[in-house]
């Protein structure tokens, strides 16, 4: 899971609003729609959690229709709180020499643990500065320096890319076709991408707010298509994360409840 060494004690962006993504596609094998539409809402979902964006109270509502799937996820933070981290460097025996200062093989450890603990450990025998420790743990000869921090909550952008590459990945789909992409790519027409079915679409939305990810060749908006033949407008433009069901209902004519069509 990504994340960085914080710089300052815990913190995070507590305030939360309700997440919409979308894949629009190609259409669906229907009698695989709703096995495909519960999977790809609950592994987002728990990808948000694992990166602690979601609450108690937040909960799924999956969306599957031929030619789409989404999930509606409500109370996701827009940054998670940071979270501390506790890191074994190595045996003290080895650590120090006999004078008590860092030997060579500590300061390439702390410097491979990146530079918060590199810099702390060439100031020893400081061993705090801001949120960062070291410190000994264990007794007699089994007694180790250990180094302490905080990471860097993920923000609700990196804990969404992550949380589709894993639902994209992980549906239960017996055979993937292989499509070329013909933009957003280095090599258009010659780059290719694999799935269900070919994606022409991506909406991310938290809140209003149009969530900046890319799969598949494509990057996020707002926009979407409706009905072939009846939709009233193209494309269809979704305002917010809890307009969409209505929105596709009204401009266009699509049912996105898999439950309600």
């Amino acid at each position: 899971m990504p994340g960085e060494f914080a710089s300052t004690g815990l913190r995070s962006d507590m305030s939360s609003k309700n997440l919409l993504v979308e894949l629009f596609v190609e259409e669906l094998p229907p009698k695989a729609l709703k096995k495909l539409g519960e999977a790809f809402a609950n592994t987002v979902f728990e990808g948000l959690k694992a990166h602690g964006l979601t609450s108690a109270s937040s909960e799924v509502t999956n969306f599957a229709s031929p030619r789409r799937l989404a999930a509606h996820v409500s109370h996701v933070l827009a940054q998670a709180a940071d979270r501390p981290e506790e890191k074994k460097l190595m045996a003290t025996k080895v650590a120090f020499d006999v004078e008590g200062k860092p030997t060579t093989a500590l300061l390439k450890k702390a410097a491979a643990s990146g530079p918060r603990c590199e810099r702390l450990v060439a100031q020893w025998p400081v061993r705090e500065s801001g949120s960062d420790r070291l410190f000994l743990k264990g007794d007699g000869k089994d007694e180790a320096i250990w180094f302490s921090t905080l990471l860097r909550g993920d923000d609700v952008r990196a804990g969404l890319q992550w949380s589709l590459g894993l639902a994209i990945d992980g549906l239960p789909i017996p055979k993937v076709m292989t499509y070329q992409l013909e933009s957003g790519t280095p090599l258009p027409g010659w780059d290719s991408v694999q799935f269900v079915r070919p994606v022409h679409g991506l909406v991310a939305l938290h809140g209003a707010d149009v969530v900046h990810v890319q799969v598949l060749g494509l990057d996020a908006g707002n926009s979407t298509q409706g009905h072939r033949f009846e939709a009233a407008v193209s494309p269809v433009i979704i305002a917010d994360a809890d307009s969409y069901a209505a929105t596709l209902a009204r401009d266009g004519a699509v049912i996105a409840s898999f439950a309600e069509r």
